[in-house]
């Protein structure tokens, strides 16, 4: 069977829950594996979950330490001898135009020679099939979104993470990397971004308010700024009609934080709309700062709010962190917000490592700076990493 268009072919006609069970008997026949797994990478990016009918009869991989956690982080093969060293275990990233979805583990016998490049190229085709179809059909199935899951989700949670457009994506002009924290109780905090020929829009938000309220007013929100994106209207006309939209239905009495940005990919020109709390720290040639913007109100606090995008550039290299006030208002045991001197070194520490693995980073070190306990907020990190368009020849 001739890879790929015949392997994709074959996941396309099969059934929704069946793709995973399509994709392994394929590589059991092709390659004679003793064994084929899907590991989904769960919400809060920590464990790799198997996938199989539920209740969960297997224990979920560390992201970190482990085989198939160095091919998700590295998002290149990784493989480990097994025993005697008669079979070997290929861990291959499955990830759709680099948004991270999981891992494909595939355990093969092997003689003396090892595993060539083309058995390599070939696994990876199939993780690559299988990663673009897991993105179809979890419209019609919920198998791989229930791997996903270490633990029970809260309703608001299940409402913001279904609201998302991915944890991660890449394009030549930019990389980014988000993530939400506590995972499996969010209700406030949210992100979206699309991208065009030439532009790419990026809002990032914070509903105030906990639990369904929030999540709801988000959701409202995100779906206003959307339809006004999709009608092809300004970044101030996006921010207006959202801001309606809003105020329609609450007068007032609730109201959500938003940056709004939209990058021109040929030039690295940026408009923005600093509509709340949600701030912007840029590294830059190794030095981190604070990105001050002129304040504008809330979407929803006020009736026929008019906005003005403000202008601002990039350079290749710039890194740029978008932050919510759960992040920088954290408190330490001592009463130190994180932001004073603990924000600026967690960014430095995490400069080696691409966008997509960022917002871990930074949690990890805000929940060192936070101390054990629960949070008194949510909390957003979104890393953009620009690298300018590539010139034509």
């Amino acid at each position: 069977m001739e890879r790929p268009s015949a392997v994709e072919r074959v996941l396309r006609e099969a059934a929704p829950h069946e793709i995973f069970d399509m994709a392994r008997a394929l590589i059991e026949q092709r390659h004679q594996a003793v064994s084929v797994e899907l590991l989904m990478a769960d919400y809060a990016m920590t464990k790799l979950q198997p996938v199989g009918v539920l209740p969960h009869t297997r224990p979920p991989v560390p992201a970190h330490g482990t085989a198939p956690g160095r091919a998700f982080g590295s998002q290149k093969p990784h493989w480990v001898h097994d025993g005697p060293a008669s079979t070997v275990t290929v861990c291959l990233p499955v990830s759709v135009r680099g948004d991270r979805l999981g891992v494909l583990s595939v355990t093969l016998p092997v003689g003396t020679d090892g595993i060539g490049a083309d058995v390599l190229e070939d696994l990876q085709g199939y993780a690559d099939a299988l990663g673009h179809e897991i993105v179809v059909v979890e419209r019609d199935t919920d198998l791989f979104l229930q791997a996903r899951r270490a633990e029970r989700l809260t309703l608001a949670a299940e409402m913001q993470w279904q609201l998302l457009p991915g944890r991660s994506c890449c394009r030549p002009e930019y990389s980014i990397g988000a993530q939400l924290e506590p995972a499996y109780a969010i209700f406030g905090d949210c992100f979206d971004w699309s991208t065009s020929a030439d532009d790419l829009t990026l809002t990032v938000s914070n509903g105030m308010g906990e639990g369904i309220d929030a999540a709801l007013l988000t959701n409202l929100a995100v779906n206003a700024l959307r339809n006004a994106r999709r009608a092809g209207l300004s970044l101030a006309d996006q921010a207006f009609l959202a801001d309606q939209a809003v105020y329609g239905q609450h007068q007032g009495r609730q109201y959500l934080s938003t940056l709004l940005l939209r990058f021109h990919l040929p030039t690295g020109n940026v408009q923005i709309i600093d509509a709340g709390s949600p701030r912007i720290w840029r590294l830059r040639k190794g030095s981190v700062e604070a990105i001050e913007l002129d304040a504008q109100m809330p979407l929803g606090m006020f009736e026929d709010t008019a906005y003005t995008a403000q202008d601002f550039s990039v350079e290749p290299g710039d890194r740029l962190l978008f932050i919510s006030d759960g992040v920088y208002d954290a408190l330490s045991p001592a009463g130190e917000k994180y932001s004073l001197h603990a924000l600026a070194e967690a960014i430095t520490s995490t400069r080696l490592l691409p966008a997509s693995q960022v917002p871990r980073g930074m949690l990890e070190e805000l929940l060192g700076h936070r101390g054990p306990g629960p949070a008194a907020d949510d909390s957003l990190v979104v890393c953009l990493d620009w690298h300018g368009r590539p010139s034509r020849g």
